[in-house]
């Protein structure tokens, strides 16, 4: 009798949505974004949001879809999932999740055992409606919670936290904020409204601006 050993296949999707609101969906293309900005001149930093991680070859329902994970170590090559084995078994170091208002304290407690489990250096959590930020570190082995987190300076991405009551803030090494892309159109045009007036005084002072 011939013995056939079935290919796994492990999906792309978990068919839940990325966001269940709009304050969500900002959060997680903020931060992901600003981890996009912050490593955009370095290969070897792979940066995914909602990407399925699969830790374990040959099981597929251990899995999670961190909000926004950044790896170090690995190229920043498209994939339809992330498949650790066939990334030098590198875990992701740092996940951030944004909490949704439906998610159970179960969930994410599961969530907090799977990250811990499988070798996350730096896990953020961050409820936008409560404007409640939590985060752990892995110290001897085990996630810990970090305390005080207003001030925290990420050790591997050297980002810096601030929790005021406006709700979370996130700033580059050089001092850049986290931005979302509204934000930044408006600082863009900001600045393009200032070199106008800028311009606009040197002509005065017969002065062409092209010159310069």
């Amino acid at each position: 009798m011939k013995l056939t050993t079935e290919e796994i296949t492990y999906p792309s999707s978990d068919d839940q949505p990325m966001a269940d609101s709009t304050i969500q969906y900002q959060w997680i293309t903020t931060i992901k974004g600003g981890c996009d900005a912050l490593f955009k001149n370095d290969p070897n930093v792979f940066v995914a949001g909602d990407l399925l991680w699969y830790p374990v070859e040959g099981n597929n329902r251990i899995c999670q879809a961190p909000d926004t994970m950044v790896v170090f170590g690995r190229p920043k090559d498209d994939r339809r999932s992330y498949l650790q084995w066939k990334e030098n078994n590198i875990p992701p170091q740092v996940v951030f999740e944004i909490r949704s208002y439906s998610d159970s304290q179960t969930k994410m407690a599961k969530k907090l055992v799977f990250y811990n489990r499988y070798g996350v250096e730096e896990y953020y959590l961050y409820d936008p409606d409560d404007k409640e930020l939590t985060g752990w570190h892995r110290v001897e082995g085990l996630l810990e919670v970090i305390e005080p987190m207003s001030g925290w300076v990420s050790p591997r991405l050297n980002v810096h936290f601030e929790l005021t009551e406006e709700g979370l803030a996130l700033y580059r090494p050089d001092g850049q904020k986290f931005l979302s892309y509204l934000e930044l159109e408006q600082q863009r045009e900001q600045e393009a409204q200032r070199a106008e007036r800028l311009a606009a005084k040197l002509r005065e002072l017969n002065i062409d601006p092209d010159s310069l």
